[in-house]
């Protein structure tokens, strides 16, 4: 212990070094110079008071400031702990997402660009089972300086996040209600899902029936589900929810609405094989638009949100730490397929 005073204490007389710098500075040089290691404690706040002279509020800052890095962790009645011996990241981010889909590749790519250079990102993936948040959660906590995740629709869900800092949590993708106040940069799903539907009205009364693929288990939103039953009944349209599209059974005359890009493509292939238009015998209407949707087979009509501007607004979020709360719009890109 006395080796990490020494270390703080090499730093005196350094001009233009404040003491919250001298702080930081040594426990940094502490961690470099293998004075100590990750998993090692601490000196307590009160003990760096009377060795070193520096006001309380100094030391807590110096302390925050490490955690929000990474070097350092908090754990609750235990103290502070080294955490990472990475010292040169200035901030660890920590970012959980539901898989590598397409659009959250997306995602993943555009916040990274908008990171700072020097910023140290590690990506998670939960897969929309609440075991797995919760482990990830349980594993990573008080080792980052940012949090930037998308939530699972689960009644467990809230209490596994809310022992993150408020302060260092972003919620992304879907919004999940939480207690007490939390930042978040998500899309809504009902009503932008129904104002769709509602767009497409007059080609999509133009088939027989209207089919949506849904599956309950999956990270599928039940607002979807909830629009489009509403949707089939004010406007009197033949509709039919199934649970997964079987290859071979896409018929002309009707409308196919998917989020599962694998069943996307298996629709797109029946459809050529079937000599069927794509607009015209058959209405494709798929969720999340990528780069593929729009040159493929025409054009597949979508709804989507803008996952490049979320990006864009949680890496401010991260750079900045300023609360944000907004809900990225979503819109309907009509192309051949509807």
């Amino acid at each position: 212990m006395r080796d990490i005073y020494d270390q703080i204490h090499e730093l005196e007389g350094i001009p233009r070094l404040t003491k919250h710098e001298q702080f930081v500075q040594g426990i940094i040089n502490a961690v470099d110079n293998r004075v100590v290691v990750v998993g090692d404690l601490l000196p307590s706040v009160n003990k760096l008071m009377n060795e070193l002279g520096f006001a309380r509020e100094t030391i807590m800052k110096g302390y925050k400031e490490l955690i929000k890095r990474g070097i350092v962790e908090s754990r609750n009645r235990m103290g502070f702990f080294i955490a990472s011996a990475d010292t040169g990241q200035s901030l660890r981010v920590a970012l959980l997402l539901y898989a590598f889909d397409t659009f959250q590749e997306t995602f993943y790519k555009t916040f990274k660009k908008h990171l700072e250079p020097e910023v140290h990102l590690d990506l998670f993936f939960h897969h929309n089972n609440i075991d797995i948040l919760d482990t990830i959660i349980g594993n990573i906590r008080g080792k980052y300086g940012m949090y930037v995740v998308a939530p699972i629709p689960n009644p467990r869900t809230s209490n596994i996040l809310k022992s993150i800092p408020p302060n260092k949590f972003l919620m992304i993708d879907r919004f999940e209600q939480m207690e007490g106040d939390f930042s978040y940069v998500t899309q809504e799903f009902e009503q932008a899902t129904y104002k769709a539907f509602c767009e497409l009205k007059d080609v999509v009364t133009r088939y027989d029936e209207f089919v949506f693929y849904y599956r309950p288990s999956t990270d599928t939103p039940i607002e979807i589900l909830r629009s489009f039953k509403r949707f089939i009944k004010e406007y009197g349209i033949k509709g039919t929810i199934q649970t997964e599209y079987t290859p071979g059974t896409i018929t002309s005359g009707k409308v196919y609405f998917t989020i599962n890009n694998t069943e996307l493509w298996a629709m797109l292939k029946d459809c050529i094989d079937k000599n069927l238009d794509l607009g015209t015998d058959v209405g494709i209407l798929s969720h999340n638009d990528d780069m593929v949707k729009e040159i493929i087979c025409g054009g597949i009509t979508t709804y989507s949100t803008d996952f490049r501007l979320m990006a864009e607004e949680a890496a401010a979020f991260v750079m900045s730490g300023k609360p944000v709360k907004k809900i990225i719009p979503t819109t309907l890109i009509r192309r051949k397929s509807l």
